[in-house]
């Protein structure tokens, strides 16, 4: 059985692949991923606000009671020559490419173009295979038009390319006004690839304090849906490789990723609840479905079910289905709660 596939112009030993996730920060979780059996990881991710609050507090220190004593600065270098940010990060792509041979996919999370292309730059010596760009923006702002929004992608986008030479993929918002239209902008501006779909952690209040506060919730395989039709849409129509994310949780959920043109499927949450090794039970899981319905490789059923070659294809545009609403079953109604 051959699961190898392609991504970023990589080749992967499986499509199966852990996604950004604090599961990365040890070193020895890496290599327990690749012992698994995934295909590449995904680093926990570099945040702009690290970046921009190292800078802030070193400036701080530096400068600090200077207000009084201005000849005090003389007693300083100059800021700019002093490394700042997250060397760690750095550091734990290099030990890592050490202890593993699969290969290790930087992340970058922000909202700007800021340091994005300095340490875009500084990943790319640390040995990263590749680099993924999560752009995490919630636009708040009423007069803020969709344009604005949209190039902002495209220029942090066009940044980092102009800075690197490594394979660099979006991770995208599920939120755009015409995501097919965004995904081909993205593709015409150098995307090596695309991810599908970010998920934004909604706040909640805390009743008690009166606080609002973070709560992380895990997906479930129900979110799955969404990545799946734009995979299923996207599929053929762009040269961008898609990697599927957010709610798969076993081996179905990936052969039908896979199906619809999904390159690559990432796994987060289903590692969090059952631990690493997990990996291994989707795989085999893959295996003997495959072998049951006498499929020989990843790349003979990839895109097999896409809108492009599906019997149906209006079926993953249409968001209403009379016919499904009247044929309702309480059953579907039910949560379901992993074990």
């Amino acid at each position: 059985m051959n699961l190898t596939t392609t991504y970023l112009g990589l080749e992967l030993k499986s499509p199966l692949v852990p996604s950004a996730s604090p599961l990365s920060e040890e070193i020895d979780n890496i290599k327990l991923m690749e012992d698994a059996g995934a295909g590449a990881v995904v680093m926990h991710s570099l945040f702009e606000e690290q970046l921009s609050l190292e800078k802030y507090e070193l400036h701080h220190h530096l400068t600090y009671g200077t207000e009084s004593f201005a000849e005090a600065l003389t007693y300083f270098p100059d800021i700019t020559n002093f490394r700042v940010g997250p060397e760690e990060y750095l550091d734990h792509i290099r030990k890592a490419k050490e202890k593993v041979d699969i290969p290790i996919i930087a992340s970058l999370n922000g909202s700007s173009v800021g340091g994005w292309t300095e340490y875009g730059k500084l990943i790319q010596e640390a040995g990263a295979s590749a680099l993924e760009l999560n752009i995490y923006y919630v636009p708040t702002d009423p007069d803020l038009i969709s344009q604005d929004i949209e190039q902002n992608y495209i220029n942090i986008l066009n940044a980092v390319k102009a800075a690197v030479t490594i394979p660099v993929a979006v991770k995208l918002s599920p939120y755009f006004t015409n995501t097919a239209n965004m995904a081909k902008r993205l593709d015409d501006a150098g995307a090596d690839g695309l991810v599908l779909f970010n998920r934004f952690y909604q706040p909640d209040i805390n009743l008690e304090t009166l606080e609002v506060e973070p709560h992380v919730l895990l997906s479930t395989p129900q979110a799955m849906r969404l990545p799946l039709r734009w995979i299923a849409i996207l599929y053929g129509r762009i040269n961008a490789d898609l990697a599927a994310t957010s709610g798969i949780h076993n081996a179905h959920d990936v052969l039908k990723m896979l199906m619809v043109g999904a390159n690559i499927t990432m796994l987060c949450s289903v590692l969090m609840r059952h631990g690493i090794d997990h990996i291994r039970c989707i795989e085999q899981e893959m295996r003997e479905w495959m072998e049951k319905h006498e499929y020989e490789s990843v790349k003979q059923l990839q895109g097999s079910m896409s809108q492009l070659n599906c019997p149906n294809p209006s079926s993953f545009e249409r968001a209403q289905y009379m016919r499904l609403l009247q044929t309702y079953n309480p059953e579907w109604g039910r949560i379901y709660i992993p074990s």
